[in-house]
């Protein structure tokens, strides 16, 4: 098993990895629209691969806070997909982990996520961004409050600017911001 940064030559298998890990379509034309929005980049795209097969991906793309000070450095994660296959063996996390460490090594601060209520805070996010002063795109239904999640990934990080988060313009539409 290892993990390496994804190129335009990987693009079939990102497409094949989210068509197979998601049941609409939704998500693989989402990530198709995120890897040539310029809006996102720098991005990290980063792919697993067990047996030479890809099996795992993951997205972060580059966004801002619309706040009255200058934007500390922020990304969003969406998505993360491994291959139905492949779930439940770890690579997810695998991907969560090398990629929070490229975030790192680029001085981001900090990493948010519209996800699973259970699964994302195992690996550092904290529930419920609105909470403390981070506001998503786009409303999040109540129900689902716990679902915007944020990671610090420097110890000032939280402390800094609150406001709202402005992600790429590929996902800068209502329908990607449910749970």
């Amino acid at each position: 098993m290892y993990i390496r940064e994804a190129n335009r030559s990987d693009f079939n298998d990102i497409i094949i990895i989210e068509k197979e890990a998601f049941p609409s379509e939704d998500v693989a034309d989402l990530v198709g629209q995120l890897l040539t929005d310029k809006s996102a980049e720098p991005l990290v795209s980063l792919l697993a691969f067990k047996d030479d097969e890809a099996v795992g991906h993951i997205l972060f793309t580059r966004a801002t806070i619309d706040s009255e000070g200058p934007s500390p450095s922020i990304y969003i994660l969406a998505p993360l997909a491994v291959r139905p296959d492949h779930q439940r063996q770890g690579i997810g996390g695998m991907l969560i982990t090398e990629g929070l460490k490229k975030l790192k090594e680029m001085e981001v601060e900090m990493v948010f996520v519209l996800g699973h209520e259970e699964y994302y805070p195992r690996h550092g996010f904290i529930p419920d961004s609105a909470s403390l002063g981070f506001t998503a795109p786009f409303p999040i239904p109540e129900k689902d409050a716990n679902a915007w999640m944020v990671q610090a990934l420097t110890s000032e990080g939280l402390s800094k600017v609150r406001g709202t988060v402005v992600c790429a313009e590929s996902l800068n539409r209502p329908e990607h911001w449910r749970e």
